[in-house]
């Protein structure tokens, strides 16, 4: 057995069939399955999704991200040899000068001086102006769109930045099965709406909160009409989340930064459940490490705007939430070790293996676990 304080990235891998990680949503949002883990007991129930509200009270809290996913995945050719190339919009840096931090790919095609085309929008041009990784660059945009105009040009070039997971090799049976589900709903019509949550608000995410895509305004009026309460942060997911672990020594790990924002409102909401004792509902890894960041040692919150790289791994006394609503992981991924931190490694690690015999899909697009005490 390992001891808490010595964990070790290999401790988190296990065997993922590829044919449990889903590749399209359910054909309802709050469709899916859900494992429910009581983390004192070890239990575990197999349950759906709108069973949810069974687990809560009147007064009890639920934490959402509100965060928007903007359609980061973009197309282009490279000027003049018209490689193909992928573009991954990151972040604005500058509204006024639009100049973008990317990342590109092959990115050894791309130097600076590059320029890339877009054959859906010839008035917007490239330009590659600095490395800054070795798959990272910055682009000036040139185009003749004035700055309201631009941006919303640029997104209509984009499409849903779903995980490199989701593959898709769309043979007749797979295309049988999506049209079955979506019918006549184009792919990439289905991903714009299914890979944003129903309350997306404040743009900005370059990944879906996954967790939270599982409500439906349906579940939501449920969980409203049985008095369980609702609150909103803000977290900008950034690629990070899907970054893999390079170090065995996970204190070593680095994570990349994520803007958070805490409202005033939303840190009142938490504390004063805190306060009465409710059951506080974390809605996936993010909102969890966006409270922890802010947390006080008394477990209240107060507000924030600003950065954090918090990486929760095994041993973590939590200080705010003691529930938590989320996805089923990939092996070895920051958010399972966020999971076996809260729930505990022997517990996860059981409930995981139960998941995957039982045929529970993974992923952004998959089902969903309840972790309660």
């Amino acid at each position: 057995m390992y001891k808490s304080n010595d964990m070790r990235l290999c401790q988190f891998k296990f065997k993922l069939p590829e044919e449990l990680i889903a590749q399209f949503p359910a054909s309802y949002r709050d469709e899916a399955r859900m494992l429910v883990l009581h983390r004192k007991s070890g239990e575990i129930e197999h349950k759906l999704l709108p069973e949810l509200v069974q687990y809560f009270d009147e007064g009890d809290l639920f934490v959402f991200n509100d965060t928007k996913v903007f359609p980061a995945r973009l197309w282009g050719h490279k000027e003049k040899t018209h490689a193909l190339i992928e573009v991954f919009l990151l972040r604005e840096l500058n509204h006024k000068t639009r100049y973008w931090d990317v990342l590109v790919d092959p990115a050894r095609k791309i130097r600076i001086g590059n320029k890339i085309t877009f054959d859906d929008d010839p008035a917007i041009v490239a330009e590659v102006i600095d490395n800054t990784t070795s798959r990272g660059r910055t682009f000036r945009f040139l185009t003749d769109y004035d700055n309201e105009e631009f941006v919303p040009r640029l997104y209509a070039l984009g499409s849903a930045p779903l995980p490199k997971y989701i593959r898709r090799p769309m043979d007749e049976e797979t295309q049988a099965k999506y049209e079955e589900v979506f019918r006549d709903q184009p792919v990439k019509e289905m991903d714009t709406e299914r890979y944003q949550t129903i309350f997306a608000d404040k743009i900005g995410a370059v990944a879906a909160p996954a967790a939270g895509l599982h409500f439906s305004k349906q579940l939501l009026k449920r969980m409203e009409i049985q008095g369980i309460e609702t609150t909103f942060l803000t977290s900008h997911m950034s690629l990070g989340i899907f970054k893999e672990i390079d170090v065995e020594d996970l204190t070593k790990n680095k994570m990349e930064s994520e803007q958070i924002i805490l409202s005033e409102q939303m840190a009142d909401a938490v504390n004063k459940a805190h306060e009465n004792q409710r059951r506080i509902c974390a809605v996936g890894t993010e909102v969890m490490r966006a409270m922890e960041h802010v947390a006080g040692t008394n477990g209240l919150l107060k507000p924030y705007d600003g950065w954090t790289n918090k990486f929760i791994f095994p041993p973590y006394n939590f200080s705010v939430a003691n529930s938590f609503f989320v996805n089923f992981y990939m092996p070895q991924s920051s958010q399972l070790l966020m999971v076996a931190a809260f729930a505990g490694y022997e517990e996860t690690m059981h409930a995981y293996e139960v998941a995957v015999n039982e045929g529970y899909r993974f992923g952004d697009y998959g089902d969903s676990m309840l972790i309660v005490d």
